[in-house]
């Protein structure tokens, strides 16, 4: 099935790439203005009530946050002055630096900061758990944030300054005081780029322009943290109806930036001097099938460990990388093997793949049936792969297996539905997740165990809740990586998700871009046009 895949992709990406006409933008010689081809189509522009990389992308030049992640993923102030915190570790003072201003020409001040993080602690993760050690946010003048806390909370900085999933962003009191799972449409931030509204067209092109009243610090530009310079006057994103346009448009130097390149395309974008070939996200992606705890089969984990039992990496990670094995770690972890907790558990579930033991295991679940309703993104490239991979696996397992192939946006719409699956809903979808989205325990929402609150397929665990606890109030680095591991078993033994593999998706721009930044994000400070 591997084999079939990637070779099939390779001839017909590869072929059409080299037949793909070129396109013509009519600002193409404007030094000023830095063209960008999206990971996909940025339809939702709120980054809190959307989980799609996409549209945290977009915010990180719209929007700043207090603090940001320098390369050794440490919190650096960003918005933040400086803070001190009391004796007992039960108030945080965060004082805001001079000089912050939003797009509409309003100062930043303590009470946006409050009320962005309200919002934030509804909807991420991270924030979550935050949120609910959180007694009273105070904001006794316009620079002073107070966070007073009911119980200690060692790593608040690191909640602040993550840059994975949904960041902490700060918007004024009126935007972050919208319902976190409402969608927003009012974009105004603090950032380097102001969105300029009146060009948005949802799914196809999207534009900013440089805030001159944005004020970098004057620290080197590291990962999120640092100087945020803007040398360009103007970036616009635009979607390119396939891989082939998107290449053929950056050979022909009308774009300037391709986030996210097609694996087959890279040896023929590799023979033009004029184009790089980079890494994007230095802690990879962590390719996962999420599946729907709420309805049958996937509601008994007997027949989610069916599902794991019969998994191979290699398959799944082959065919979004087009073999390349310098590309993709086989990573039977929930967490990026580049990084600290990502270790395989011991002794390692995934260690000897078996179609006959996924079958005894769904024999056991009582499956009767069931037809399964496996989403596919045909639209994204580094996403549709694994869900032809999963039907086939499926299939041969023993589950009544229906493939629903459409564009992302689709995808993400259905996902957030609860119906049962013959009424709409949905049984399992692929998808992957930034490495530094899911870098430590209680960020990763692929194993925590939330329920309704958590990130959607709605897995509910106490027992992985109480451990979280426990990682949050650990002082240790030591004591956190081993609860770190005990909540890896009970992920394995439970199968919130199943992990397909770490792999690195490349980045391509022209040679004529000088200052960019290796990072978690493709944000557009420091670049310059030779």
């Amino acid at each position: 099935m591997r084999q079939l895949i990637t070779r099939r992709g390779a001839l017909l990406l590869g072929g059409a790439a080299l037949a793909a006409p070129s396109v013509s933008y009519a600002q193409r010689a404007d030094p000023r203005v830095l063209r960008f081809v999206p990971q996909a189509a940025l339809s939702i522009v709120d980054p809190i009530a959307s989980l799609a990389g996409v549209a945290v992308n977009h915010s990180f030049y719209v929007y700043d946050t207090l603090y940001g992640l320098d390369a050794q993923m440490r919190p650096q102030p960003q918005m933040a002055e400086s803070h001190t915190t009391s004796d007992d570790g039960l108030r945080w003072t965060i004082r805001l630096r001079e000089g912050l201003f939003f797009h509409d020409g309003e100062r930043v001040r303590s009470r946006d900061c409050a009320a962005s993080l309200r919002r934030w602690c509804g909807r991420d993760t991270f924030g979550r758990t935050l949120g609910s050690a959180v007694a009273e946010w105070q904001t006794p003048d316009d620079r002073t944030l107070v966070i007073r806390l009911s119980r200690r909370f060692p790593l608040l900085l690191d909640a602040l300054a993550k840059p994975g999933t949904s960041p902490a962003f700060i918007m004024p009191e009126r935007i972050g005081n919208t319902e976190a799972t409402k969608p927003f449409t009012e974009v105004v931030g603090s950032g380097p780029y102001r969105f300029v509204a009146d060009e948005f067209v949802p799914g196809s092109r999207a534009a900013y322009r440089k805030f001159d009243r944005y004020q970098p610090r004057q620290e080197a530009p590291e990962w999120t943290s640092g100087g945020k310079v803007a040398h360009f006057e103007r970036v616009e994103w635009m979607m390119m109806p396939d891989q082939a346009t998107a290449a053929a448009a950056l050979q022909a130097g009308e774009v300037d930036w391709w986030e996210q390149v097609g694996a087959d395309l890279i040896p023929l974008l590799r023979r033009d001097r004029g184009i790089t070939i980079a890494n994007g996200d230095p802690a990879g992606y962590m390719g996962v099938l999420r599946f729907n705890h709420l309805h049958p089969p996937f509601n008994n984990a007997k027949a989610r460990q069916a599902v794991l039992a019969a998994i191979q990496q290699p398959d799944f990670m082959g065919a979004v990388t087009n073999s390349d094995e310098t590309a993709y770690n086989v990573c039977h972890s929930f967490f990026p093997c580049t990084t600290p907790y990502g270790r395989a558990s011991a002794p390692d579930p995934m260690a000897a793949p078996s179609l006959d033991r996924a079958r005894a295991l769904l024999k056991e679940s009582g499956y009767a049936g069931e037809k399964v309703i496996l989403l596919n993104p045909s639209d994204f490239a580094s996403i549709a792969p694994f869900g032809l991979i999963a039907h086939d696996l499926l299939t041969r397992i023993g589950f009544n297996v229906d493939l629903v192939a459409t564009d992302w946006g689709s995808v993400l719409g259905r996902i957030v539905q609860r119906k049962p699956p013959a009424e709409g809903g949905w049984s399992l979808f692929p998808v992957w997740w930034s490495g530094m989205g899911v870098v430590t325990p209680s960020q990763n929402a692929l194993i925590r165990g939330q329920g309704e609150g958590g990130w959607t397929g709605w897995y509910e665990s106490a027992e992985m809740e109480a451990l979280n606890s426990r990682w949050l109030a650990a002082e240790a680095e030591g004591e956190r990586k081993r609860i770190g591991a005990e909540m890896q078993n009970l992920a394995f033994r439970d199968v919130p998700t199943v992990p397909l593999g770490q792999f690195f998706i490349r980045t391509a721009y022209r040679t004529s871009l000088t200052g960019m930044l290796e990072g978690p994000r493709p944000v557009p400070w420091n670049l310059r046009r030779a």
